[in-house]
């Protein structure tokens, strides 16, 4: 039997890289949101410039579940290098869209899904001559059978052309025309709607719909940032490219029409960072954006940033690695390497946002932490939230509130005569003074070096000053446990003795998986963690429970080592769930590995906690 949803299915587009579809399934996806129903779209792109396979996933959800739900309701099969992959992930009783201009033996298909053929390349052929015209709109003819076929107002897809191509609009026309001829052939000649339809809804309220890499690069400007030095680097390019776009509305002098930023494309990662040590020890803020391999060539300048205490920050979008990897699938697999990055004993302050609000709530607050802390600060984005777009509460900013510059001694201290200190604790928290260039003609200097010196910024290698000033950069991490974001808890709604860990991208998949557990009878504790280091509370959920499970996407557990590394946790009690095949994690594989581990659990034996 064929399935039969509304405002709750899954369509996934099949198609070729470099072929022109990416703005087609695009509009399809900005059509449902405009009738009311909440979408989240998810690309699946190669990393070479064409002709290899590319997909478009649009989960349509009117109750609001936006992760990556697991299985397809309909798919849109225009790569016949994809087929037998593609019909294989088609739901029992879903539905197979097809360019039907050639006859396909019966084989090709599955008995349990339903195939609707449009002939689209037979009619682009008929009505154009330029091949190149041809192809882009076939790509609109098949979004307009779409339409028909899930009872899509068509007139909310040509509201989005005319947008689309506002200041083109001698391209308006020819799109709304092949849109039409697509509508009109499944009107004509399929039955319409079929089992899955879209109905007019009001669930977005006042939501927007937005990548998390513009949404971080507006946090940068908010946040106060200046200068942004950078290498281009999958997936990190568009969030330089945004900073410059809103550095050209919000940083211009409008007196004098000077640029008040500056953005600089370095030669390669190591000079990028490099920049942003130079400009935010003046005194700037600095950023960088960047990605897994950009890290592993930027460590030892981290290492120089956290011992001689320069303040800077880091947007690491995380991609699959190890090495080039796939440089277009998302992962969390640079939480440890972020974490201890460079030689030595190094802690580094990471945040990690959920979706692009928080995208750019962090992006701004991680200038204030470096300032607070004079240390480099990491947002651990990814691919999933960086370049997809996502619906999302709308960004908010306090106008009143006051950047957050940390201890900086000013002229008029020096000038009274205030004991400077370069590294001096004075008040326990470990974060000493520092003083900006230029404050004072004769006071208040030190030298910025990566090597042993002691409180004072004197070159020494005795081990007394060495030890002494370690264990205050330990301090400085343990006062940072108070500053960061704190988790956020969600307790079931039956007392339970499990509960689970997740951080990032994994949030929108893991709020419907708790659903489709607690609806198996299964319920579990949330502890969504937003930065490390963790603070007590973590600690304190896992003590709670007998076992906690910690959902990632990589393939180490990552986040479970560093929870076991830090907190001094038993590993038994904290159970890995593993996603890192580069795609995002779905609901449907949270539940169904929790479920299965909850059913072995009920025979194993307890151990405590040690904490």
């Amino acid at each position: 039997m064929s399935l039969q949803r509304v405002n709750d299915f899954v369509v996934r587009f099949a198609n070729v890289n470099g072929s022109g579809s990416a703005s087609a399934n695009e509009l399809f996806a900005r059509s449902v949101l405009r009738m009311g129903v909440p979408v989240a779209p998810r690309n699946i792109f190669p990393s070479n410039i064409q002709g290899l396979p590319t997909w478009y996933e649009v989960r349509v959800s009117e109750a609001g579940y936006l992760g990556s739900r697991g299985g397809v309701d309909l798919m849109v099969a225009m790569n016949p290098q994809t087929w037998d992959k593609d019909v294989a992930a088609i739901e029992p009783g879903g539905y197979l869209f097809y360019d039907s201009t050639k006859p396909m033996p019966p084989s090709r298909f599955r008995p349990d899904v339903t195939a609707i053929g449009v002939p689209l390349t037979a009619i682009c052929n008929r009505e154009y001559t330029d091949p190149r015209e041809r192809q882009l709109l076939k790509n609109i003819m098949y979004v307009g059978a779409l339409s028909a076929l899930l009872d899509i107002d068509v007139a909310e897809m040509e509201k989005l052309i005319s947008e689309q191509f506002k200041g083109k609009d001698r391209l308006i026309a020819p799109n709304v025309a092949a849109l039409h001829l697509g509508r009109d052939y499944a009107l004509m000649n399929l039955e319409c709607p079929i089992g899955l339809r879209v109905r007019r809804a009001d669930a977005i309220g006042d939501r927007i719909f937005l990548d998390g890499n513009s949404a971080a690069a507006l946090g940068a400007v908010y946040g106060g940032a200046t200068v942004c030095a950078w290498y281009p680097i999958t997936p990190s390019s568009s969030l330089a490219d945004a900073f410059a776009r809103h550095c050209a509305r919000f940083r211009v002098d409008k007196e004098t029409g000077k640029n008040k930023y500056a953005i600089i494309q370095a030669e390669d990662e190591l000079a990028s960072i490099g920049m942003v040590i130079g400009a935010a020890w003046n005194g700037a803020r600095a950023f960088t954006a960047t990605s897994g391999p950009g890290i592993s060539l930027m460590q030892e300048f981290f290492g120089l940033a956290y011992f001689a205490e320069i303040p800077a920050v880091v947007f690491d979008v995380q991609r699959a690695g190890p090495s080039t990897g796939m440089p277009t699938r998302t992962q969390q697999c640079d939480i440890v390497s972020c974490a201890y990055a460079s030689h030595g004993d190094t802690k580094h302050v990471l945040l990690f946002p959920e979706d692009p609000t928080e995208a750019f709530e962090f992006g701004a607050l991680a200038f204030d932490l470096a300032d607070r802390l004079q240390t480099p600060v990491f947002v651990m984005l990814d691919l999933e939230i960086g370049m997809n777009h996502h619906l999302c509460p709308p960004l908010a900013w306090d106008d009143a509130r006051k950047y957050d510059r940390g201890k900086i001694m000013t002229f008029a201290d020096l000038e009274a005569g205030k004991e400077f200190g370069r590294y001096l604790d004075v008040d326990g928290d470990g974060i000493p003074y520092r003083t900006l260039p230029g404050t004072h003609p004769t006071r208040g200097s030190f030298f910025t070096r990566g090597t042993s010196r002691d409180r004072y910024a004197r070159y020494t290698e005795d081990g007394g000053p060495y030890v002494d000033n370690m264990q205050r950069l330990l301090r400085k991490f343990e006062t940072a446990r108070e500053l960061v974001p704190a988790p956020i808890r969600r307790n079931a709604e039956k007392p339970t003795r499990h509960g689970v860990i997740y951080y990032g991208s994994t949030a929108p998949a893991m709020d419907e998986a708790i659903d489709m557990l607690k609806a198996a009878g299964q319920h579990l504790d949330m502890l969504r963690v937003r930065a490390f280091p963790f603070p007590q509370t973590v600690t304190d959920f896992v003590s709670e429970h007998d076992f906690v499970f910690v959902v990632e996407q990589n393939r180490d557990a990552q986040l479970r080592l560093l929870l076991v590394n830090e907190l001094n946790l038993d590993p038994v009690r904290l159970v890995p769930i593993l996603h890192y095949d580069g795609t995002p994690i779905t609901a449907r594989f949270i539940a169904h590995a929790i479920g299965d581990h909850l059913d072995a659990l009920k025979v194993t034996p307890l151990r405590k906690v040690v904490s």
